[in-house]
């Protein structure tokens, strides 16, 4: 089989704006800038993404096209440069899983990035989650707000101070919102946290894909990601059927390993997870078995080794021609080769921790 050859993607900043933008790591003011492709020129805004990441040797980067103003059917792209992850795999594996179980997901592909001349390494190339991502999916219009922070919750309690929210808008961010939506936001929010136990079950449909989040909240807990339940997730409201859907973003601390890369034990998260809206769910007690069916069947069926070791592996040969000429982990090239036995040990023993918790709620 021939080698899958990653896209090269060729940036080009003035010289002094780019020191600015090292040296102000915290600014939101974008640069201009110029990428190339595939002997193509196009003009963009370039901006540093991201929070903890902005403190390290390798950056992430926000891009956004304006002359042509569509770039790959999209008008915005994420560069994710996936630094802390030894296996530079975990946001994409995870992306990809939601995928399989019908929850909607960003796409991502692999890059290799230079800027000015400078090889920058592998990156993961994000797909925006905005109103062309609904396009593209043929999905009906509607609003999208960003989960930024802890306070995307669900609770009218905030996750930072827990104190009572000012707004109920707190933690979300408008990406693509339309006019009465966020007044809808506060309502659905108000209404999971005030409905009796009899309301609730009666309403919660009306509002709530319910079926797309016990297949959301499934993947979240079998891939192991703590920080999915109050943010890194994009809210959509399908003004069709009026119900919100939750889309997962930036998952790379998962599968055995947290934020900074360190082990997570595979019974880190419980099997019942967090968040308001998912304790009230599973509260009732003809969605918890709704769960419980979902889980088992992803359990026996997708997140398996037998299921995922062939992925693991395509993904990391993939990868292999590159990582020797990325200068952020040419030096941990050892750790590198050992991840995809590490990810499927993790499966084997999160796997093991799940059923056995599955029997005790």
């Amino acid at each position: 089989m021939k080698q899958k050859e990653i896209p090269q993607y060729a940036l080009f900043v003035n010289v002094k704006d780019l020191k600015e933008m090292q040296r102000d790591i915290w600014s939101e003011e974008a640069v201009q800038a110029t990428m190339k492709f595939n002997k193509k020129r196009y003009d963009i805004d370039l901006l540093l993404r991201g929070s903890h990441i902005r403190k390290m040797k390798k950056k992430s980067y926000y891009i956004e096209f304006y002359s042509p103003k569509i770039f790959q059917r999209a008008k915005e792209i994420h560069l994710n440069a996936e630094y802390k992850d030894p296996s530079l795999m975990r946001n994409k594996l995870s992306l990809d899983f939601f995928s399989s179980l019908d929850v909607l997901s960003p796409q991502s592909q692999f890059i290799n990035l230079t800027i000015n001349g400078k090889n920058e390494g592998i990156y993961l190339q994000l797909e925006s989650v905005d109103e062309l991502f609904l396009k593209k999916r043929n999905l009906a219009d509607g609003s999208i707000f960003y989960a930024v922070d802890g306070d995307a919750n669900f609770s009218l309690m905030s996750d930072l101070d827990k104190k009572p929210k000012t707004t109920l808008l707190s933690g979300y961010e408008d990406k693509a919102v339309k006019q009465g939506d966020e007044e809808k936001l506060e309502q659905f929010i108000f209404n999971l946290n005030t409905w009796t136990n009899t309301e609730f079950e009666q309403n919660i449909e009306k509002y709530l894909h319910v079926d797309r989040y016990l297949s959301w909240l499934v993947g979240i807990i079998c891939m192991q990601n703590y920080d999915g339940f109050v943010h890194n997730y994009a809210l959509y409201r399908n003004h069709e059927s009026g119900r919100f859907e939750l889309i997962p973003w930036d998952y790379d601390a998962t599968w055995g390993r947290d934020v900074n890369g360190k082990v997570m034990e595979g019974d880190y998260v419980r099997a019942q997870g967090f968040n308001t809206l998912t304790a009230r769910l599973l509260a009732v007690d003809s969605i918890k078995k709704r769960y419980i069916k979902k889980m088992n069947n992803v359990l026996n069926n997708q997140f398996t080794v037998e299921y995922m070791k062939p992925i693991v592996y395509q993904m990391h040969e993939e990868l292999k021609p590159y990582i020797l000429k990325d200068p952020y982990v040419k030096n941990n090239i050892e750790q590198f080769y050992e991840e995809p036995a590490f990810i499927l040990s993790f499966i084997k023993d999160r796997t093991a921790y799940i059923k056995n918790n599955l029997l005790a709620f």
